[in-house]
């Protein structure tokens, strides 16, 4: 499990009561998608989405008492236990709005042996007397973009969320015009307080019966919802309803519950004990998808802050633009498992503290990684189109090269002969300039000495002047001067070795 030190709900997206104005708090969400065990899982998100004091908070602490304990036989708790997790409570104003994420991001085995990691978001306040209809729309619809379990925690009121749906059927229609996939998951309705039994039965089979019914195409509706009843199949892979019966008079109306079983009905206690470890079953989680292309924590952290971008406006975003941030999230979750798979191969090469490596070497391995990385994003499925893939592919190039500099640098800095070199040359230049001084002073040239003894005394100056420099951390200017004229006196002394090697080599071989 991934995430914050203490287990609890995150405010990750939050509307002002003022303004209505949509916030995405980035730092809370890197610090749950980011966490080192789960950021490259492919991701499964859980959402509950509906009207405020429907119980869906109360519902999500179930799912997650579930998940920390699925392995034991009595998950549900023992009759006074108190119900912890999502906060929620009984009355009629809403504490919140906007949208959580529980902090720990639960790791799932699947039956081929690879993990998933279950992400649990709650959607709050959404319907509520402060709300307004944009708001509503954009929590419903910033769950459902991001969620690949979209659980509707309400009466199936399609009139409620016919703009919802519509904007989502125009975007789907739009999104598999290009990929030819449909573009959401799973959508479950959970329809609490269900008051018919003896019509259609409580759980998956009763609730299958009754969204059939209540999805059927009638003349006598309006264009509008025979509109919404039409395409709402083609935008989510899988549709179903769940019927829950009322949890007990003293959940609803109690102000000292506290969640414990005692007070909950047996018929409420049975459908979550049929609900629950069907919805988190191996086999059956729904991984987060996006044209195509299964979505990891880190992924899904670009498509919330492209989403969040669309619905910061006035006025719900076209279907068109809510394409073109979802291309962009796609590139860009392109790009960042690139950049992650270049930069994890090139730390096991030269990253921390390992050994130096030979420039040549360390070249070669950068062009091949640089390489892969490159064909990871060539081979990921996108969005938008060629030329705008081609934008993200110059980013990522631009990028790599970035991180092949510090790498290269990083390596440069734990060579030794490199971190000396510029006390090695100075002080050869000061014996080799002593002695030449004490030659010409010999035969005679007194100011052709002299001139020796000044640059001698000059580049002392400049060996004590860089050992301060390299002691203190002051004028640092100044010590990357004195290294690079170090640099080009070692540069130009082995092109004049260079040279006069060259004839005497020829000679060599004439005598030969």
């Amino acid at each position: 499990m991934g995430g914050g030190s203490e287990p609890g709900p995150v405010q990750i997206v939050t509307v002002s009561k003022e303004d209505h104005a949509f916030s995405l708090d980035t730092d809370a969400l890197e610090r749950v998608l980011l966490a080192p065990e789960v950021r490259d899982k492919h991701v499964v998100v859980l959402s509950v989405a509906g009207a405020f004091r429907k119980g869906k908070s109360f519902i999500l602490d179930f799912m997650l008492r579930y998940l920390y304990r699925k392995s034991e036989d009595n998950w549900l708790g023992t009759e006074d236990e108190p119900l912890t997790g999502f906060s929620w409570r009984g009355g009629s104003e809403p504490e919140t709005t906007g949208i959580q994420l529980w902090n720990e991001v639960f790791l799932v085995e699947k039956p081929d042996g690879t993990e998933v990691a279950v992400v649990l978001m709650d959607t709050q306040g959404a319907f509520d007397t402060q709300s307004t209809v944009k708001d509503c729309a954009t929590i419903f619809a910033l769950s459902t973009m991001t969620s690949s379990i979209q659980n509707l925690f309400d009466k199936v009121s399609f009139t409620l969320l016919s703009a919802s749906f519509q904007l989502f059927t125009e975007y789907g229609r739009l999104a598999m015009d290009e990929i030819f996939l449909k573009p959401f998951q799973s959508l479950m309705f959970l329809i609490r307080d269900w008051s018919f039994p003896y019509e259609y039965p409580y759980g998956f089979k009763g609730g299958s019966d009754f969204l059939d019914k209540r999805l059927q195409v009638k003349e006598a509706q309006h264009e509008e919802l025979q509109s919404v009843r039409e395409h709402i199949h083609s935008c989510f892979t899988s549709i179903s309803c769940f019927l829950l019966p009322h949890p007990g008079l003293k959940v609803a109306t109690s102000p000292a519950f506290r969640g414990q079983l005692s007070d909950v009905a047996p018929e409420f206690k049975e459908g979550l004990l049929s609900l629950i470890p069907k919805l988190f079953k191996p086999d059956k989680l729904a991984e987060k998808e996006i044209s195509g292309n299964k979505v990891t924590c880190r992924g899904l952290l670009e498509y919330f802050k492209a989403y969040i971008k669309i619905y910061q406006g006035e006025d719900l975003p076209h279907p068109k633009s809510m394409l073109l941030a979802t291309a962009e999230a796609n590139n860009l979750a392109a790009v960042a498992a690139a950049k992650d798979l270049y930069y994890r191969n090139m730390e096991k090469i030269c990253g921390g503290d390992l050994p130096y490596v030979a420039p040549d070497s360390l070249e070669e391995k950068h062009h091949f990684i640089l390489r892969e990385a490159l064909d990871l994003f060539n081979s990921t499925k996108k969005m938008g189109g060629q030329d705008f893939c081609n934008r993200y592919y110059a980013q990522l190039e631009a990028e790599l090269e970035e991180m092949w500099q510090s790498f290269s640098k990083h390596n440069e800095s734990k060579n030794v002969f490199s971190a000396f070199r510029t006390p090695a040359v100075l002080f050869v230049l000061v014996c080799f300039l002593y002695v030449l001084s004490g030659l010409f002073l010999f035969i005679g040239l007194a100011i052709v000495s002299s001139l020796c003894d000044l640059v001698l005394f000059l580049a002392m100056i400049a060996m004590l002047t860089w050992a301060f420099i390299r002691y203190s951390g002051k004028y640092r200017g100044l010590g990357g001067a004195i290294d690079q004229a170090a640099g080009v006196l070692l540069e130009q002394a082995t092109v004049v070795l260079n040279k006069s090697r060259a004839p005497a080599a020829i000679n060599e071989k004439k005598s030969r």
